[in-house]
């Protein structure tokens, strides 16, 4: 795997795993906690609900969903 897709997985695991940590978040909150571009963090939360791992239950909210995650290193 190149080290440019490891880093953005990584960074797309931290991501959902602080919404799941904080509960309901705002986009502007994950720009601030990961200092990257709010499109960075967009295109990240695409991944995540593309794959039903989180959802925005108003705009600029996320939150996750339902669905069971199995975290590996």
């Amino acid at each position: 795997m190149k080290p440019s897709t490891n880093r953005m997985l990584n960074r797309i695991k931290s991501v959902y795993m602080f919404i799941r940590k904080n509960g309901t978040v705002t986009t502007q909150e994950l720009v601030e906690e990961f200092g990257i571009t709010p499109r960075t963090i967009q295109r990240d939360l695409n991944v995540l609900a593309y794959n039903d791992l989180v959802k925005s239950p108003s705009r600029g909210k996320w939150t996750i969903t339902q669905k069971k995650v199995k975290m590996s290193s």
